[in-house]
């Protein structure tokens, strides 16, 4: 194994992480010789046989809230404890059941692990924050070819379960406490995410200084103006595209079930752990409850880069615990309440894991590729562990599911699509490369699919 400081590095034979993972020239050549010299044994064109490999999706999803902890936590001091000398007395290590969780250090979310798995073999492709954190949200080595094009994995849940724009008030993608980030790659910008920080004081620029009669009057004259483009679209896709970005604009606009949804008061603020992720979390529950569109939710939360004096009291580590723990637990307990838990897919992780044992010489916790992902709702079975780690949690001893391998970043994007219903193996025949757009790579290393051990 690397050094752990080893940033942007693969974890195999010291790979470099961008030549992983791909497609050799020699096994791409064997797979275009075969499918020559067998294309009219074929019923039909080897191409469409691809875009109808045989999935089974779980489905029992409606929705996705996908928290990003952006900085990548320390595993073995959240998700998957390791105790040793260096354990604060604050963390209080508790026992449940099999798990063994810092319930000092996240109380709120001790209460809920019944309804809490952990994935504790999931391996990073890298260990440099910028490309680890675009690999996780697009399911794909950022600088491969296709990923110039890539869609984010909301963007596809958006193309896929998002309907007609014209019949949801709110985006189908929604990215809350993130400035920007991967988008909606080759496809419409209507699946794009919508970005926003909410606080409480409703959805920023939904209002006109001249009141809503005189913003009607303007709108009206400019439905008007635009008239001929509307029904013509004269200047192609592009025209067409603003034309429905306007209109969808519109429906924000002094509309009081988008407004309910933004708005929410100091004592709910309080519940949520008073923070901008509470915020964040309190909105992701109001937008599941008015059902106004939205199917794919991000949080981005950060930064857990603690380098530098991780167990500080009252800070670092500490510090970020606490507020994800007040808001994710209060939106569990509210989703449950509200009965939107069970059809609700919680995915929580960062983009890679940290050094364990002993601080570091400032210490702290360098990076790491072993990590583990939080999973909760949409009928998973809580209160334990999918794989493990040696004694130190430096390394994955048991995979603990079907492949019998490390989780990767796609294997988790598969478990997203499978538990919303959309079948992972899909390729698509419209991307501007003509390549073919797979909503999971391939290649000839891995096969990457659901971890349906979730469920079961």
């Amino acid at each position: 194994m690397k050094h752990p400081s080893d940033c942007g590095r693969g974890e195999r034979s010291g790979t470099e992480f961008w030549r992983l993972p791909h497609i050799g020239r020699r096994m791409f050549f064997r797979h275009l010789a075969s499918a020559v010299s067998g294309y009219y044994l074929l019923p039909v064109r080897p191409m469409e046989t691809i875009a109808k490999a045989s999935a089974a999706p779980i489905g029992t999803a409606k929705n996705c809230i996908f928290v990003l902890l952006t900085g990548a936590p320390s595993h073995v001091d959240t998700f998957d404890l390791k105790e040793g000398p260096w354990t604060p007395s604050y963390f209080n290590p508790t026992s449940y059941g099999d798990l063994r969780f810092p319930q000092g250090l996240m109380p709120n979310l001790a209460g809920q692990l019944d309804s809490i798995a952990f994935v504790r073999s999931v391996i990073a492709w890298a260990t440099a924050h910028s490309i680890a954190q675009t690999w996780v949200q697009i399911g794909r080595n950022p600088v491969s070819g296709l990923s110039r094009i890539a869609p984010h994995i909301g963007s596809v849940v958006a193309m896929e379960l998002g309907g007609n724009a014209g019949d949801r008030t709110l985006p189908a993608f929604i990215s809350l406490n993130a400035a920007d980030g991967p988008g909606a790659g080759y496809f419409p910008t209507g699946d794009a995410p919508f970005y926003l920080s909410p606080n409480g004081g409703g959805l920023a620029n939904t209002t006109f200084s001249g009141g809503a009669a005189a913003f009607d009057k303007r709108y009206n004259l400019k439905l008007d103006l635009d008239a001929e483009l509307t029904a013509n679209a004269p200047l192609g896709p592009a025209g067409d595209e603003a034309v429905q970005m306007n209109l969808a604009a519109r429906k924000l606009m002094y509309n009081s079930a988008v407004t309910q949804v933004f708005t929410f008061d100091q004592a709910t603020r309080n519940a949520y752990g008073n923070s901008s992720f509470g915020n964040a979390c309190v909105t992701a529950r109001n937008l599941l409850r008015a059902d106004l569109g939205a199917r794919f939710i991000q949080i981005s939360f950060g930064s857990w880069d603690h380098h530098v004096n991780i167990y500080a009291p009252n800070s670092n580590l500490q510090l970020m615990a606490r507020q994800f723990d007040a808001g994710l637990g209060a939106l569990i307990a509210d989703l449950k309440q509200d009965g939107t838990f069970d059809q609700t897919l919680i995915v929580a992780m960062g983009e890679f894991g940290r050094t364990v044992g002993p601080l570091n010489t400032t210490n702290g916790r360098d990076h790491h590729v072993q990590q583990t992902a939080l999973f909760a709702g949409a009928g998973i079975r809580g209160k334990r562990a999918i794989g493990a780690t040696d004694s130190t949690g430096a390394i994955m001893l048991d995979p603990g599911w079907s492949q019998g391998r490390e989780v990767r970043p796609e294997d988790i994007e598969a478990t997203i699509y499978s538990a919303l219903g959309i079948d992972w193996t899909t390729v698509r025949h419209d991307d501007p490369l003509n390549r073919g757009f797979e909503y999971v790579p391939t290649n000839e290393a891995y096969t990457f699919g659901p971890i349906h051990e979730l469920w079961g």
